[in-house]
């Protein structure tokens, strides 16, 4: 079953037209790892600008910690539930500003899964409507108030690992992306949906699981 696009979009629309016109929107897409949130997030964007509304993806995976700091032997799943990401980094020098003044501009420490450093990138946004955000972990408590719209993709774990082993992440053989996904990813979003109940928060849910 393909995934309701226009059930987000028709709530992202509805929430942009009852919104102050000076300060971008912010819809955040979040679910499990292997969910499919980034083809969720780009199939939003585009629906989004044939409605002639400037929309932009923003991924969370650039905003990852480097491994050290990601991953712990000693409590493996609870370590990557707390230091995954850099999140508020990200919403404090990216999201928030341009949520408030439509354009930003600035560098990031940019990372990937697989790299041992930062990386400098630019980034420059101009005149956004509607900025889509992309990522694990987005709706704790203490980040859920930031976002107009929340989006949960609705999505097994079965179905999740299945993703996970077909593209290969972060070129590991398939017995090492099932070890990590039991012991580290799919243990720390338990933790999430246990704590932080991201679903039943969310002001809408796509089922994603075909």
């Amino acid at each position: 079953m393909e995934p309701n696009i226009d059930l987000a979009v028709f709530g992202i629309l509805d929430r942009r037209a009852k919104s102050d016109a000076r300060r971008s929107i912010l819809a955040g897409v979040s679910g499990i790892d292997g969910s499919g949130k980034g083809f969720v997030a780009n199939q939003i964007v585009q629906r989004l600008l044939q409605q002639h509304l400037h929309a932009v993806v923003l991924p969370g995976d650039g905003w990852l910690n480097l491994s050290t700091p990601r991953f712990n032997t000693q409590n493996p799943s609870t370590h990557f539930y707390e230091n995954a990401l850099r999140m508020d980094e990200m919403l404090e020098q990216l999201v928030l500003p341009l949520k408030r003044k439509r354009s930003h501009s600035g560098m990031m420490n940019f990372t990937e899964e697989t790299t041992t450093t930062y990386r400098s990138e630019p980034y420059a946004f101009e005149n956004v409507d509607v900025i889509v955000l992309e990522c694990v972990f987005l709706f704790k408590p203490r980040y859920r108030h930031h976002f107009d719209v929340a989006i949960w993709i609705d999505c097994s774990f079965e179905t999740a690992l299945k993703r996970a082993i077909a593209r290969r992440q972060e070129n590991l053989p398939e017995d090492e992306t099932i070890r990590a996904y039991e012991t580290i990813y799919f243990p720390a979003q338990r933790i999430h949906l246990r704590k932080d109940r991201p679903r039943e928060t969310a002001d809408l849910i796509i089922k994603n699981d075909g």
